[in-house]
C-alpha cells in the first residue's frame, strides 16, 4: 500500500488526479476532476476544448503527407499503374514475410510509405491530415513524429505476426496509430470522446477493417495498439513530470522493439 507523500506513515489508496502522488484524507481536496493534493488544488485547471487542440500549423503532418505522395509518384514512374500495384519500387519495398526473413529488413519500414493505387494513398492521406492537425499541435512535433514512426513499425509487426505470407503496403497502420494516440491524449485532457467523434471514427474504421476485402488487418490492429501505447507513455511521463526527452526516448524504444520483433518473427 502506498503512503501519503506528505505523511509517510499514513497508508492510502487515493492518488492526486493531476500529478498522481498518493494522498491521505488530510491532504485531499475535492474538485470537479477528482481528488487533488494541496499543491495541485491551488493550480487553476485549464479547460481544453477539441478546437484548442488544432491551433498550430501541423508541419510534420504536412511533411509526412508530402513524403507519401512523392513515394507514390515514384511508384508510378517505377512502373506501377494508376489503380494497380507493381513496378520496381513496389516490388523492392512491399512488406512480405519470406523476403524480410531472407534479409530485406527495410521492407518493415518502406512498406509504410507505399500504396496500392491512387484511392489507397488518397484515403490514407486524408485520414492522416484530419488526425494529425489535431494531434500534432496537442503533443508537439517531435512527439508526433515518434508516435507516427512507432505506430508504423508496430503495424508492420502486426502484419508479420497475423499475416506473414501476405503482401502489405500502406500508411494505414501508422494512421490508425495516430488515431489511438489522439484518443489517449483527448481522454487525458478530460475531453469527451463521444462528442469529438473519435470513438465513432475508430468503430467505423475497424468495421471496414474486418468486413472489407484486401485489407491488412494486422497493420491496423498493430498500428492502433502501438499508437495507444505511445499515447499512454506520453501521458504517464507528463503526469510524473518527467522530461519530455525521456518520453521521446521511450517512444523510440517502442519502435525499435517492434522493428526487432518484426525481424525475429519473419
Amino acid at each position: 500500500m502506498p503512503t501519503c507523500y506528505r505523511h509517510p506513515t499514513r497508508e492510502t489508496g487515493v492518488a492526486c488526479s493531476n500529478c498522481g502522488r498518493p494522498i491521505c484524507p488530510d491532504c485531499m481536496t475535492s474538485t470537479t476532476v477528482g481528488m487533488r493534493c494541496p499543491e495541485c488544488a491551488r493550480q487553476r485547471t485549464r479547460v481544453v476544448r477539441p478546437r484548442a487542440m488544432s491551433a498550430a500549423t501541423p508541419v510534420a503532418t504536412q511533411a509526412i503527407i508530402a513524403i507519401n505522395v512523392v513515394v507514390y509518384l515514384a511508384e508510378l514512374f517505377g512502373g506501377s499503374g494508376f489503380g494497380s500495384v507493381g513496378g520496381t519500387v513496389y516490388q523492392h519495398g512491399a512488406l512480405y514475410g519470406p523476403l524480410v526473413a531472407a534479409g530485406d529488413w527495410w521492407r518493415v519500414i518502406s512498406s509504410g510509405f507505399l500504396h496500392a493505387g491512387f484511392f489507397h494513398v488518397a484515403l490514407n492521406m486524408v485520414f492522416i491530415w484530419f488526425i494529425g492537425r489535431s494531434l500534432e499541435p496537442a503533443i508537439g512535433t517531435a512527439r508526433f513524429v515518434v508516435a507516427y514512426g512507432a505506430s508504423l513499425l508496430c503495424g508492420s509487426f502486426g502484419v508479420l505476426l497475423l499475416e506473414p505470407n501476405s503482401i502489405a503496403v500502406g500508411a494505414s497502420g501508422a494512421a490508425f496509430g495516430l488515431l489511438g494516440a489522439l484518443i489517449v491524449e483527448a481522454r487525458s485532457r478530460g475531453i469527451d470522446l463521444w462528442s469529438t467523434g473519435l470513438i465513432q471514427i475508430a468503430l467505423i474504421n475497424f468495421a471496414f477493417t474486418f468486413l472489407g476485402a484486401n485489407i491488412a488487418v494486422g497493420a491496423h490492429l498493430g498500428g492502433f495498439a502501438g499508437g495507444i501505447l505511445v499515447g499512454v507513455i506520453y501521458d504517464q511521463f507528463d503526469r510524473r513530470r518527467l522530461p519530455r526527452e525521456a518520453s521521446l526516448a521511450a517512444g523510440v524504444l517502442l519502435g525499435v522493439v517492434a522493428f526487432v520483433a518484426s525481424l525475429a518473427i519473419a
